[in-house]
């Protein structure tokens, strides 16, 4: 089973998380509590899981989008889990979604093809490197839904792109990979404005091959400046306005950076690596400002810091999805979702007041859950381990004592009659009788 950390906490605020592959995490209760699974979306399938995932979480006309691995994207209702409409992204030359599988997916808030309500844009890109930005109309109703403008280019000619990320202004965005440096592009005119340079080589003449795992920017409304982890362990600070270079580079610990996210503050990000290790550094100066108690037991795929609460929330390998608190890094509560988990987002509309006030029916949830259980979704909680109060102890003590008097009087009582029978064998050897000198005459003859 998965190491797992029980603290004495008051639990998690209210709100709503979604993990991939299609969970729904919620904590309902208004002073806190712990989170536990609410729904469920689709039966679990390994042909159909899902690489990649964008939220608009807008109040009206929320919109999630999920990439599959058969090369499907589909645009959901994040309420309620209703489809909205769903799109191949397999290309005209049969090449198999396997060989050029969905690496990163952006959904944008803003229409940035076709203005008018009732449209949607998606960015794409492949582990090849094919990125794709198109829009649709008519979303209201899947037998409506209508492409519109398109744009396609290529964003490396070798190597694997494994991520991308738009800024918060929507108008850049970044990929890297392995055998690819991190670049930047200008979505709005679909150009390439900046390319990393690869560090020079160690003091002992080794050079790192490129390898980068994740990325983010520092701020929603500056492009220029964002943070990338790398395989080799390394977590580095870019800013296209100085130089190609890193500004700040610092390991951490010694297993690949699966995952970084950025802090409200601009200042703080949070790395997860492959060991399940979770930290905060300022990337000002790359000091460590802490690490999040409670070891993940697999390796970290995804960080989201909740835009609103001070909660940051994990998912990775071993199946669980953990919520922290960001000032003082514990844990706040841990879901078992026996399943991998590879992404997950927050939807910042949802209060505690929206599950007090739900009109759910009580006998359909209880039904819900029960076939979770069932199918092996379900919950499974954690053992927590109640403190036993002093009079107890004592009680206990006391009544310890007494049993080991109890044990060394009865022991005593029989050593006692034990001793007692020894003697009088001896004194019965010792006085001559007939009888025995007898026996023993006729065993010698």
């Amino acid at each position: 089973m998965p190491r797992t950390t029980t603290l004495e906490c008051p639990g998690c605020p209210p709100l709503r998380a979604l993990t991939f592959d299609a969970l729904v995490i919620e904590a309902r209760s208004k002073e806190g509590g712990a989170a536990k699974v609410v729904d469920r979306w689709g039966d679990p399938d390994s042909s159909k899981c899902v690489l990649a995932a964008s939220m608009v979480d807008r109040k009206q006309d929320p919109l999630l989008a999920v990439a599959r691995k058969n090369g499907t994207i589909e645009v959901l209702n994040p309420l309620d889990g209703h489809l909205r409409f769903a799109i191949s992204n397999v290309s005209d030359t049969g090449n198999r979604p396997e060989d050029d599988a969905i690496s990163g997916l952006h959904l944008f808030a803003s229409n940035k093809l076709d203005s008018g309500s009732g449209s949607c844009t998606l960015l794409t890109c492949t582990t090849k490197g094919n990125a794709n930005m198109r829009s649709f109309v008519d979303i209201s109703s899947p037998d409506l839904v209508s492409s519109g403008s398109t744009n396609t280019w290529d964003v490396c000619k070798s190597g694997n792109i494994l991520f991308s990320k738009v800024g918060g202004s929507e108008s850049h965005a970044l990929f890297g990979g392995k055998g690819v440096e991190v670049n930047v592009w200008d979505l709005n005119e679909c150009t390439k404005i900046w390319t990393a340079k690869s560090p020079p080589k160690n003091s002992l003449g080794i050079f790192t091959p490129t390898w980068f795992t994740s990325a983010t920017f520092l701020s929603k409304d500056d492009h220029r400046k964002f943070v990338a982890g790398t395989n080799s362990h390394q977590v580095r600070l870019y800013d296209i306005s100085a130089q190609r270079r890193p500004v700040i580079s610092f390991d951490f610990r010694e297993t690949p950076i699966k995952a970084v996210a950025e802090d409200l503050d601009g200042c703080t990000v949070y790395v997860g690596n492959g060991s399940g290790d979770l930290s905060a550094f300022d990337i000002r100066t790359g000091k460590l400002l802490g690490s999040f108690l409670g070891k993940c037991s697999g390796s970290i795929r995804s960080i989201a810091r909740h835009p609103e609460l001070p909660v940051v929330a994990s998912c990775g390998l071993d199946s669980y999805l953990r919520l922290w608190d960001v000032k003082t890094r514990q844990l706040l509560s841990a879901v078992f979702l026996k399943q991998h988990l590879v992404s997950v987002v927050f939807d910042s509309t949802f209060t505690g007041e929206d599950a007090v006030g739900s009109t759910r029916d009580t006998t359909v949830e209880g039904a819900d859950t029960a076939n979770e259980f069932e199918n092996g979704d379900g919950q499974e909680t954690q053992p927590v381990k109640r403190k036993k109060s002093s009079k107890e102890k004592k009680a206990k003590k006391e009544s310890k004592k007494k049993s080991r008097s109890n044990e060394t009087s009865t022991e005593d009582e029989g050593t006692k009659k034990l001793k007692k029978s020894k003697s009088k064998k001896r004194l019965k050897r010792d006085i001559p009788d007939d009888s025995s000198s007898r026996i023993v005459e006729q065993t010698l003859t």
